[in-house]
């Protein structure tokens, strides 16, 4: 079973790459990586099965921050600032790829009922989730040094502020075994 879940974790990050590469280009599935593939090497380094209870906060409010952060990146036009840098054209919301991309998304979703389950596959969605927020997003700030324009706002810049500290917490809070924290 654990190898199982080692390959359906390795399959699910090699498609998520592969799915932000059609639908965003090379910059952005790079970036990605270092969410998906971090949250892989991490998943495997941390394997602690830590109660759902002791995520449970830091992973709700990095879903809402999550969800303000995609507010403030349709609003501010983020996906078409994107495109000025990397040259690829922001993909058609009823794409294939664009579609994809929420369905691997929504996955995050379901890590409540996957760790309450004690369920390798929800720590690993954990750990991708937690780790995309808490890395990936950083990049908001290191965009603006490709726009040619001296350094200012980038669209999403403002809600990784909160959103990505929180995100740490989880990892931290993810990365204690259960013998630590006294939970049978």
């Amino acid at each position: 079973m654990k190898s199982l879940n080692i390959i359906l974790a390795a399959s699910y990050v090699t498609v998520s790459l592969y799915i932000s590469y059609l639908a965003l280009g090379v910059l952005p599935s790079l970036l990605f990586s270092t969410g998906f593939m971090g949250g892989f090497i991490l998943w495997r380094w941390m394997p602690e099965k830590v109660a759902w209870k002791k995520v449970r906060t830091p992973y709700f409010i990095t879903l809402f921050l999550f969800v303000v952060h995609k507010f403030e990146e349709h609003v501010m036009q983020f996906f078409p600032a994107l495109s000025r840098i990397t040259g690829v054209p922001v993909p058609e919301l009823n794409s294939t790829p664009a579609i994809l991309l929420l369905v691997i998304a929504s996955f995050w979703l379901l890590i409540p009922f996957f760790i309450n389950g004690k369920k390798d596959f929800g720590y690993f969605l954990a750990w991708t989730f937690f780790a995309s927020m808490g890395m990936i997003e950083l990049a908001h700030f290191v965009f603006p040094f490709y726009t040619g324009e001296s350094y200012g706002y980038f669209p999403g810049m403002w809600s990784v502020i909160p959103l990505v500290p929180v995100a740490w917490w989880g990892m931290q809070r993810l990365s204690h075994s259960t013998e630590q924290m006294n939970i049978n």
